[in-house]
């Protein structure tokens, strides 16, 4: 098929790409830059997909089967609108509309399916009032104009590629033989999903025909706290972890940010947990995700192949591990 990646040179997109073209679809991505490293096979449109003119003028003549909308723009936001402009630009005899949403669709709380109410217009958060306004318009969309959207709910994403400082965080830190704080009792639930298996979720959706119309939850079963996720990293690495429990108040008093720039438990780690049901993707997509151990391996692999970053600042938490109050693990 003749499909469009918006985005498709970081992460998620590039193994899109390579994947799409291993099954010989032909790929055209999207993105703001004048070229892309993806080889020749790859067309190229430059266009912001935040400006409908710009995106109308670019795809105009232009005619896709699939569409995979795959790119949220993290500083100005990507709002319904935006979503709907590329759908309008795109929407002519498409056979799959693919929209790459989050968990943070649902706002807040555990074990979502996906018929559970999204995050309402007025969320305080715009990534979450954004990617549940988006889904919306889309699914308004599907109802009115057929479009064959299917919309990804995925959590926390980890894998070779991941631009985000999260695995390698904790790594740094393991293998420079620190401790890691573990923010209040380290019990918050986390959810993974590895960026392979999401990628085989993508192209599975896009034949698959009772997919049109639905939103999935594409994740590893079962949550992992926060402590837990640490030991699982250690692990990989084959470094003991020493956990240091410090109050989270104390943390974000002291100017602590869980997006940075003063991290405390890798990026955007430390958030109130949001949990979902993956029965659904398992029954129609024949979702089954990697281990989280297996996938985390091919991850540190990577990481020991293209970890050159320059020494880390530690100074922030050597702060908070001199000076806070450390929280005493309570008995279970």
């Amino acid at each position: 098929m003749n499909c469009l990646v918006i985005g498709g040179t970081r992460f998620i997109g590039r193994l899109l790409v390579a994947e799409l073209l291993k099954d010989e679809h032909s790929v055209t991505i999207l993105h703001r830059r004048p070229k892309h490293d993806l080889g020749r096979r790859v067309k190229n449109i430059v266009a912001d997909r935040n400006d409908a003119q710009s995106l109308k003028s670019a795809l105009s003549g232009r005619s896709f089967d699939v569409v995979f909308d795959n790119v949220y723009d993290a500083e100005r936001g990507t709002t319904a609108s935006h979503v709907e402009a590329t759908v309008r630009a795109t929407a002519n005899n498409l056979h799959r509309y693919i929209f790459m949403s989050s968990v943070a669709a649902y706002g807040d709380g555990l074990n979502h399916h996906e018929g559970d109410a999204l995050a309402p217009d007025d969320a305080p958060e715009l990534y979450v009032r954004n990617k549940a306004m988006s889904e919306r318009a889309l699914f308004r969309l599907h109802q009115r104009i057929g479009l064959p959207v299917v919309t990804m709910r995925p959590p926390f994403v980890y894998g070779p590629l991941n631009p985000l400082y999260r695995e390698a965080y904790f790594w740094d830190r393991l293998r420079a033989n620190r401790s890691i704080i573990l923010p209040g009792d380290g019990r918050r639930l986390m959810q993974f999903v590895y960026v392979k298996d999401l990628v085989r979720s993508m192209l599975k959706a896009m034949v698959e025909p009772n997919a049109v119309g639905h939103a999935f939850n594409i994740a590893n079963a079962r949550p992992l706290s926060q402590m837990e996720a640490v030991e699982a990293f250690g692990k990989v690495c084959k470094k003991p972890v020493k956990f240091v429990r410090i109050p989270r108040e104390y943390i974000i008093r002291a100017g602590g940010n869980p997006m940075g720039p003063k991290l405390y438990f890798a990026f955007y780690f430390d958030m109130p947990p949001i949990t979902q049901v993956t029965a659904k993707a398992q029954r129609v997509l024949k979702f089954k995700p990697a281990d989280f151990h297996t996938g985390l391996k091919e991850t540190y692999r990577w990481y020991l192949r293209h970890n050159n970053s320059t020494k880390q600042d530690y100074d922030f938490e050597d702060k908070l591990l001199a000076n806070a109050p450390v929280m005493i693990p309570a008995k279970v």
